[in-house]
């Protein structure tokens, strides 16, 4: 059932299936787990290798130089798009999802749900777009309200970063010069 979920995005959106949509076919169980912050900063490190930038790059900055969205807005995405589904009487989900909060419920106690998390990510999205646009939404509005440097050199977040077509040594001194952390002179002493 859940390998099913990159092909209804793509079918919704009619968008190409994307690297990462292996990856967040499970993601609506374990993304609210404590141990996700283990997993963010190798997928940092991963945005550091593409875009050329060094450690101390500010990590907010590498999903807008590389054109991918955050880990965390495509996790909650795929949150969305299982329980959009989950919401249909013949899904599996539907009785977890539709079941008061205080019911009690014959399973273990999960200090963070996936029940009222989906439920409120449900309430606050618009049911006339899919879960990829919601995305695209939440990852424009989030940038807008960044006040980094950054946001004045590439005013709109998309998967076509200005200057990614230039060759390698070129793209990684431009995303040096626009994170502000490079090999310069003035970087390399404290």
């Amino acid at each position: 059932m859940l390998a099913l979920t990159g092909v209804l995005e793509q079918q919704c959106c009619e968008q190409p299936p994307e690297p990462w949509s292996i990856r967040l076919q499970s993601a609506p169980v374990w993304c609210r787990s404590a141990h996700t912050r283990l997993i963010d900063p190798i997928i940092n490190d991963a945005l550091r290798i593409v875009t050329g930038c060094l450690r101390p790059s500010p990590a907010d900055n590498l999903p807008i130089l590389t054109g991918i969205q955050p880990a965390e807005l495509r996790r909650r995405g795929a949150t969305l798009s299982l329980g959009r589904r989950a919401m249909e009487p013949g899904h599996l989900l539907h009785s977890a999802l539709t079941r008061p909060s205080g019911a009690a419920a014959r399973r273990l106690k999960s200090r963070h749900p996936f029940a009222p998390a989906t439920q409120q990510l449900i309430s606050f999205s618009d049911n006339n777009i899919c879960a990829a646009q919601w995305t695209d939404h939440q990852w424009n509005a989030e940038w807008a309200d960044n006040p980094t440097r950054l946001r004045t050199l590439i005013p709109d977040t998309g998967t076509h970063t200005p200057g990614m077509t230039l060759p390698r040594k070129a793209w990684v001194r431009l995303n040096w010069l626009r994170t502000g952390v490079g090999r310069f002179r003035s970087c390399l002493y404290k």
